[in-house]
């Protein structure tokens, strides 16, 4: 399996070697750390280059757009080189906690899915009430960047209309939630070869470890509910999904 979406580097209850040997123990071979703030592009590549399983997505959040500036632009550039950047993330939109910046998080938005495109690196998207907006902004604006809509949030339609774009989505700990109806149904929709798995540790615990840390470790239970959802194995979803998140993030390896 690979947890193509983990912060491991902001857990808290164990140390890097731990979280990552475990998460081995538990058949996650790879993890992908995206980046979240300006400050974490520097830590994430140090642990990217530290670790043979580990690969690095740069850039910076939506939250974080009004400290974008084009000394991170350039530093990303620089360290596109390095074969261990996997794609450009997490990026987008998000209108949850503060819509005082719309225009700026857009801006931004664009800025950096045009910095993937001229590097020819996928991108992780981060989409929080926002999905009309980082639809449209993609459809204009991506040209040849594959995109993954992480932690996936919309509506089986919503899905339908990305998978019509020729875009991944990433389902997480969510799916697993007893409530979690719209995701369940996303879940048993949408096409294998277009599905990733995801942590978003430490986030969205799945059940049963809900509440708690997550870790790349639980990963298994996340595949495990899909499985069970789609009446389809656990090791074709893993199969599978390993199959496109390589495709998708480690072609260049």
């Amino acid at each position: 399996m690979i947890d193509t979406h983990s912060h491991i580097n902001m857990t808290e209850e164990l140390t890097l070697d731990e979280v990552i040997n475990n998460a081995l123990n538990e058949g996650v071979e790879k993890i992908i750390l995206p980046c979240a703030y300006p400050k974490d592009i520097d830590e994430v590549m140090n642990i990217a280059d530290k670790y043979d399983n580990v690969y690095a997505l740069l850039g910076i959040h939506p939250s974080e757009a009004k400290d974008w500036t084009d000394d991170i632009e350039d530093k990303i550039r620089k360290y596109a080189d390095n074969k261990k950047v996997a794609g450009i993330g997490e990026i987008g939109l998000d209108y949850y906690w503060d819509k005082s910046f719309n225009d700026i998080q857009k801006e931004v938005f664009i800025k950096q899915i045009k910095l993937a495109n001229e590097l020819s690196l996928p991108v992780s998207i981060h989409d929080r009430e926002a999905h009309k907006d980082t639809f449209d902004i993609l459809k204009e604006h991506n040209k040849n960047s594959k995109v993954v809509m992480h932690c996936f949030s919309g509506s089986a339609e919503f899905a339908k209309e990305c998978i019509k774009e020729g875009w991944y989505l990433a389902l997480g700990g969510v799916v697993t939630f007893k409530n979690a109806v719209k995701m369940k149904e996303v879940a048993k929709e949408i096409p294998l070869d277009r599905l990733l798995l995801e942590t978003d540790a430490p986030y969205l615990t799945p059940v049963p470890f809900r509440g708690k840390e997550n870790r790349p470790e639980y990963l298994k239970y996340i595949a495990r509910e899909i499985a069970l959802i789609r009446q389809i194995s656990f090791d074709e979803v893993d199969k599978i999904t390993t199959q496109n998140a390589e495709s998708v993030f480690l072609h260049r390896f």
